[in-house]
């Protein structure tokens, strides 16, 4: 039996408390919340933009602490599952892996490309497991795209364009503060930053251009070149002022056999011979898809292996690729990873 011990207990600490009830040979055995009423089970502040809603929960069983020591402290913990705000990921990680403890953190892995290295070489001098929870290749669009690349159905990849956009997150304090939130670019933009990479791997050169809000990249596109000319990848992320703006996220991905195009609930597949099909997907709520993210996290650590999708060094890797984007914003030049 895997135990998890989740500290945070905001809308993604409670989606993944729910996901793991739908996983076997995984119990949740501590909970680390400084919310009082939260720690109690009264979880019906918890709102998000989708799935569940908070309700009254039953914490029978679960050891329920306040400080951050007492959760590391707990034998009865494997894993501690970091669903904290950004600017707390490393630290807490940090002192997770020297504790013993294998680690998932939310995305991004850290706000600074340092502390991101520093969490990878922890994890590795204590032999522990650091995993960053990238969800979206999860997302079964884009599970699709990554089993189309991992089969090689489809030819040689040859690049793609990913949009991913929402309107300004008024609620959200200090958004755009890059040590605390990371803006659209760590918020928003690091999932397709992170898909890129584990498609296609690091890029030589970014070139990117945007508006900058104090500093900080608020809607910015970016072309991403590799040393094989043939690929071509580009995205286009951020935020808008105008609140009508819904979330909107797709792709066009090119192979040499078939473009995958998601502007929709189902990608169309574009074949060779001039038809258009629609995907087969498996039909799975946002709970399935987390659920199916945290097997492979539970998965990882019977096989003592980390995963190749929920990796440190990838997300890492993401991290650092965002970052050289908003260098290229800023300074207005192509910049060399």
């Amino acid at each position: 039996m895997l135990k998890i011990g989740i500290t945070g207990l905001g809308f993604m600490g409670m989606i993944h408390y729910l996901s793991y009830q739908q996983l076997s040979g995984v119990q949740v055995t501590a909970i680390c919340e400084t919310i009082p009423e939260r720690r109690q089970g009264d979880w019906t502040g918890i709102k998000g933009n989708f799935g569940p809603q908070g309700t009254k929960m039953d914490l029978s069983g679960i050891s329920v602490y306040a400080d951050l020591k007492d959760i590391l402290s707990d034998s009865n913990v494997d894993l501690l599952d970091i669903c904290l705000p950004p600017n707390a990921h490393a630290s807490t990680a940090i002192a997770a892996l020297n504790a013993g403890k294998h680690v998932l953190s939310e995305k991004p892995i850290a706000l600074k490309l340092e502390d991101a290295d520093r969490m990878v070489a922890v994890a590795e001098t204590n032999n522990k497991l650091l995993m960053v929870a990238h969800v979206l290749p999860f997302f079964t669009a884009y599970a699709f795209v990554y089993d189309a690349v991992q089969s090689g159905r489809y030819g040689k990849l040859l690049g793609g364009h990913f949009n991913r956009v929402i309107s300004d997150p008024v609620w959200l304090k200090n958004f755009y503060d890059m040590n605390t939130i990371g803006g659209p670019l760590l918020d928003l933009h690091i999932h397709d930053a992170h898909f890129i990479r584990l498609l296609f791997g690091l890029p030589k050169t970014v070139q990117s251009s945007g508006r900058l809000r104090g500093g900080t990249p608020e809607y910015f596109s970016t072309q991403f070149l590799y040393d094989d000319s043939d690929i071509l990848v580009t995205s286009n992320s951020g935020c808008i002022f105008q609140q009508g703006r819904p979330f909107m996220a797709n792709f066009e991905v090119h192979f040499e056999k078939a473009t995958l195009v998601l502007d929709g609930a189902v990608p169309a597949i574009l074949t060779e011979d001039g038809k258009v099909e629609k995907a087969e997907l498996p039909n799975l709520d946002e709970i399935g898809v987390f659920a199916n993210e945290l097997k492979e996290v539970a998965d990882s650590i019977q096989r003592g292996q980390v995963s190749p999708i929920l990796g440190g060094q990838l997300a890492r890797d993401a991290l650092y690729l965002a970052l050289k984007e908003m260098e290229s914003i800023q300074t207005r030049k192509p910049v060399n990873l």
